[in-house]
């Protein structure tokens, strides 16, 4: 990333190019995962993929033309509704897609079974718009749909995403049968899990909030022993109403014993609570 004369930072000629290879990328796993395992299948695990599978065994329509057909005028319907944020890298994921399935549709199915068809599937979708994603881009189709109805019905985008996807998901019980839905909820449920999963990475991080009657020790151990900084954040204890400061450390996975150990030592009666962080920015962790 570079900075203006106004301090605002923006994009490299290579950034952007790297962006655009992460739609391209993206964009095509996700066609092959559906060309392989979705649509021989009947799974419509929502989007206009699902809607073009539904198609497909309905009235026998080319999916990527319906993909085509659905995706094109919601980007435009976008841009002219909702602003011009979407940019080329979305317009390049919402044809580039449907490209590639239409120049993989040849491919044999990688599996006759619903159940890993639905898991594999998923997989490879959210893999796919992970890395579309990480491309700050979208494959555009329902997204844009659920942005839209989110302006103007007040309704929250997860709640719009939700209706579209369930619509498709229901729609897809009914024309097919009960099993090919549930599938269906399989397939989207995985996609949901790999695409967070691609997006905020295996946590390796730990975060531990420290309640010590030994706060010094505890914390100069912190700071010299193990090398990670600490911070003192103001609480009050529910029982008593006295002040009871907690300490924030965020340590690396390899040294999360080390630092139950230190603490335990110097203070075998204190509280400390671990999370999981998804994502850390800064110094000693990941660079934004």
């Amino acid at each position: 990333m570079g900075k203006n004369r106004r301090g605002y930072t923006y994009s490299t000629k290579a950034e952007r190019l790297l962006e655009y290879i992460f739609v391209l990328i993206g964009s095509g796993i996700v066609a092959i995962a559906f060309n392989v395992f979705l649509l021989p299948n009947r799974i419509a695990s929502g989007g206009v993929s699902g809607i073009s599978t539904i198609l497909d065994a309905v009235a026998g329509w080319e999916p990527a033309y319906v993909q085509w057909a659905f995706n094109i005028p919601l980007f435009i319907a976008g841009v002219l509704l909702l602003g011009k944020q979407f940019g080329a890298k979305t317009l390049a994921g919402t044809i580039f897609l449907p490209l590639v399935v239409f120049l993989t549709k040849e491919y044999e199915p990688w599996t006759s079974d619903p159940l890993l068809a639905s898991l594999f599937g998923g997989i490879g979708v959210g893999l796919g718009l992970g890395i579309v994603f990480r491309g700050k881009a979208s494959t555009g189709g329902t997204d844009l749909a659920a942005q839209i109805i989110n302006k103007y019905t007040g309704l929250s985008l997860g709640t719009c995403v939700a209706i579209i996807d369930g619509l498709i998901v229901l729609s897809a019980a009914i024309i097919f049968d009960i099993e090919q839905g549930l599938y269906a909820l399989i397939a989207l449920y995985v996609t949901s899990k790999t695409i967070d999963l691609i997006q905020l990475g295996f946590s390796r991080t730990k975060m531990a909030l420290i309640i010590t009657e030994k706060q010094s020790e505890v914390r100069e151990g912190i700071l010299n022993k193990i090398d990670r900084g600490v911070t003192k954040l103001s609480a009050y204890g529910g029982y008593t109403d006295h002040e009871r400061p907690v300490l924030m450390c965020v340590v690396d996975q390899t040294e999360f014993t080390k630092l139950k150990q230190l603490v335990q030592t110097i203070d075998p009666t204190a509280f400390i609570i671990v999370t999981d962080a998804s994502e850390v920015l800064g110094e000693g962790f990941k660079r934004a």
